[in-house]
């Protein structure tokens, strides 16, 4: 679905990213972390193809778009749905005008998008806020709202950037929830987060970028060693933390 060939970024003498390699397949759920300004926001523009790779190789479902002309930009990131942190809602449309809105810009006959707007809004748990401005909703709602606008078009690629950032923890958990299930459903997502409890509780892959360069790739990075410095006075053997070291890296299985 994503994958880098020793791709660097620069920004005249600062290095965003450096001989970066790394393939996402097709309905992975992926966590990009690291310290703010590691290199994720950069990550996705180069997905996106905002920004213009320095050197390297950048495929996106099957496709050089480090190759790609302007022209095809468009229809490329057509093939992506986005959910922010800030959510980006039109203030003066309703949830359904919002979500529609989506369908509308790429030219779908008003007959689909009156038969998937309310499927999709049923889907994200909303339906009976159709009628509703953003801002007569929780921040919850809102996200929904976002992740709704951001998969009726049924992109094979969900970009999550901060997705819980500006929500409370059971509210965030819902929405992880949902993106789950969206996953389950064949969407691969790549989420941006600084959201430790989240990416212990998920389970998912975990790409940790630092200074530019990917330094960890695995599954349940954060948390491990403090899990595993948790179980110090139980377990005397070198033996058994190497079973619990493989484990937690399955995310907890086997």
């Amino acid at each position: 679905m994503i994958e880098f060939r020793n791709v660097t970024k620069k920004y005249k003498s600062n290095v965003a990213l450096e001989n970066v390699s790394v393939k996402i397949n097709k309905g992975d759920f992926v966590f990009l972390v690291g310290p703010s300004g590691a290199g994720k926001s950069t990550f996705i523009k180069l997905v996106l193809k905002e920004i213009d790779a320095t050197a390297g190789t950048i495929i996106v479902r099957g496709k050089n778009i480090t190759k790609m002309s302007a022209r095809q930009i468009p229809k490329h990131r057509r093939g992506i749905g986005m959910v922010f942190q800030d959510f980006r809602l039109l203030p003066k449309k309703t949830v359904y005008e919002n979500v529609a809105f989506a369908m509308e810009v790429v030219h779908q006959p008003k007959r689909t998008i009156n038969k998937n707007v309310p499927q999709v809004l049923s889907m994200v748990g909303i339906a009976d806020k159709a009628k509703k401005y953003p801002d007569e909703l929780s921040a919850g709602e809102q996200q929904r709202v976002a992740i709704a606008r951001a998969i009726i078009n049924r992109p094979r690629l969900l970009i999550a950037d901060e997705p819980t950032g500006n929500l409370d923890p059971d509210t965030a958990w819902e929405i992880m929830q949902l993106l789950d299930e969206i996953n389950a459903r064949g969407t691969t997502i790549l989420m941006v987060t600084h959201a430790k409890d989240i990416v212990d509780k998920m389970g998912k892959r975990v790409i940790a970028i630092e200074n530019g360069r990917i330094v960890r790739d695995e599954f349940g990075m954060y948390g491990f060693e403090e899990a595993l410095s948790e179980l110090d006075a139980d377990v005397d053997t070198i033996q058994h933390k190497r079973t619990f070291r493989t484990r937690f890296k399955r995310g907890g299985r086997g």
